[in-house]
């Protein structure tokens, strides 16, 4: 593994940027701009070039549907290239932005993404678009239909085994603390299945992030006061999960995946409430300014204040 970067300070300027959901694609950074003044060319180019790369497709995808304006300008790329599945497909994620910021309706969202998977049937991403919008509207059972629809095309896909975890955690909360909890399983069973080097090696970790979120919430105080929180960090479990997961980090390293800093935000996160702020630092490091709100806003947190005070004391510099 190569060596990791300086450390990274106080600089103002780079915590002023934490948060992008673009990470670290300068590619897409680029595009995104070009898309916001409402020149598609370059989003028609870099889509292409993308090919079927689909964890890279799908990310691409959802952080283009969220800016600014992008129904209209996915639309008017319609408009010139009726026969786009790109622009169809793009055109789907914002209309699911829109649902969910309600400035759209979950039926015309359904629709959209629809009509782009009639129109690329091997590609996940009007899948992936239609379980962000069951996530929000839909029932457990159309959830899991999409999500099986996302799977079949991509075995490995990244961000919707994310949010089937996310939606696994918030089953039964009144149970409390309880290594035996479906999400772990679902969890263990997605990284068991996928190859060595596959990022889904992380998801046991995401699971125990998710389950902390939907416990604090249902707990309240007492979920710290009586140590709740500290036996979900510290359990034989937890230990075992977190230990392997890190370890994976150390020999795999998949720096090329789009979404990879998800990742390292959770494994950091895991690694201070575990109490090893030494393998957090190191995660940290390889983080750089590329947060995520999830989980540094679990339970109920300002993620931007949690994720600098958690920086600063990982690596002293509080």
């Amino acid at each position: 593994m190569s060596p990791p970067p300086p450390p990274l300070g106080r600089a103002r300027k780079r915590d002023a940027q934490l948060f992008d959901p673009a990470l670290c694609d300068s590619e897409l950074v680029d595009v995104r701009t070009q898309f916001t003044q409402g020149r598609w060319a370059k989003v028609r180019a870099l889509l292409t070039a993308t090919g079927d790369d689909w964890d890279r497709r799908g990310h691409r995808l959802v952080v283009l549907g969220q800016t600014p304006a992008a129904t209209a300008w996915a639309r008017e790329w319609l408009l010139a290239e009726p026969d786009s599945a790109d622009a169809l497909t793009l055109l789907a994620c914002a209309a699911v932005f829109d649902a969910l910021r309600r400035k759209g309706t979950p039926e015309a969202a359904d629709q959209a993404c629809r009509r782009a998977a009639a129109l690329l049937p091997a590609d996940p991403t009007p899948w992936l678009a239609l379980l962000l919008l069951t996530r929000a509207f839909g029932t457990e059972e159309e959830f899991s239909r999409h999500f099986d629809q996302v799977r079949v095309r991509h075995r490995e896909h990244h961000h919707a085994h994310h949010l089937m975890v996310a939606k696994l955690a918030e089953r039964t909360p009144a149970t409390g603390h309880d290594p035996l909890h479906e999400v772990y399983d679902f969890a263990a069973w997605a990284a068991e299945e996928s190859p060595a080097d596959s990022p889904l090696a992380v998801l046991p970790v995401i699971a125990h992030a998710e389950r902390y979120r939907v416990l604090a919430a249902k707990h309240g105080s007492t979920f710290n006061s009586e140590g709740s929180a500290t036996q979900h960090w510290s359990g034989r479990r937890a230990r075992q999960v977190l230990r392997t997961a890190f370890d994976w980090w150390l020999e795999w390293e998949r720096e090329d995946h789009p979404r990879n800093r998800v990742d390292l935000n959770f494994l950091a996160h895991a690694k201070l409430c575990e109490g090893r702020p030494a393998e957090a630092a190191a995660l940290f490091h390889r983080i750089g300014r590329h947060a995520t709100s999830a989980p540094w806003s679990y339970p109920d947190l300002d993620p931007h204040k949690a994720f600098l005070a958690a920086r600063s004391a990982a690596l002293g510099t509080a």
